[in-house]
């Protein structure tokens, strides 16, 4: 099995979601939410700082034992020199134990060695996968794996759907 994540930012808290699924799966096993009423502001260059916490919240209800790879919306490494992005800073705080992999909608400049372009469906406009702890073969064939016709997986749909749904109680 694997994880995705995803935090929706609103006014006065964030919501952190995480879905558990296997690679082809169009539904997910489970849906595991919480709430973080005091997030750190937003500081550009320094977005794990605000997002970080916020997925090991919810990362925190989940036994990641049995856990194949984490996807994170946005990138491993935001530099070829492999300097960390969100992707880079989750693996360290999982003490290197579980891939990540990043799924970002759009590139970063000097990415071109560390981000890999790949088209899904149709769609002329490619997402940009990144990984740590996993072969990127490996991972850029699991990625046309996932369920759905379109660009962006339907899994994946699903989690930012329900991250903008309104606040849980918990």
């Amino acid at each position: 099995m694997i994880l995705a994540t995803d935090i929706h930012y609103k006014e006065t808290y964030a919501k952190a979601v995480c879905i558990i699924f296997d690679w082809e799966d169009a539904i997910p096993e489970k849906i595991y939410t919480t709430t973080i009423d005091e997030v750190a502001p937003y500081v550009p260059g320094e977005f794990y700082k605000r997002e970080l916490p916020c997925i090991l919240k919810v990362l925190a209800q989940i036994d990641l034992d049995h856990i194949e790879a984490i996807i994170v919306d946005g990138h491993v490494f935001i530099h070829d020199d492999k300097s960390y992005g969100l992707g880079g800073y989750l693996w360290e705080a999982l003490d290197r134990k579980i891939p990540i992999i990043g799924i970002a909608k759009k590139s970063f400049i000097n990415t071109s060695q560390v981000a890999t372009p790949i088209l899904r469906g149709s769609s002329e406009k490619p997402l940009f996968v990144s990984c740590i702890g996993i072969a990127k073969e490996i991972v850029l064939e699991k990625v046309k794996l996932l369920h759905g016709e379109h660009r962006m997986p339907t899994i994946l749909k699903l989690l930012d759907v329900v991250t903008k749904t309104e606040k849980d109680t918990e």
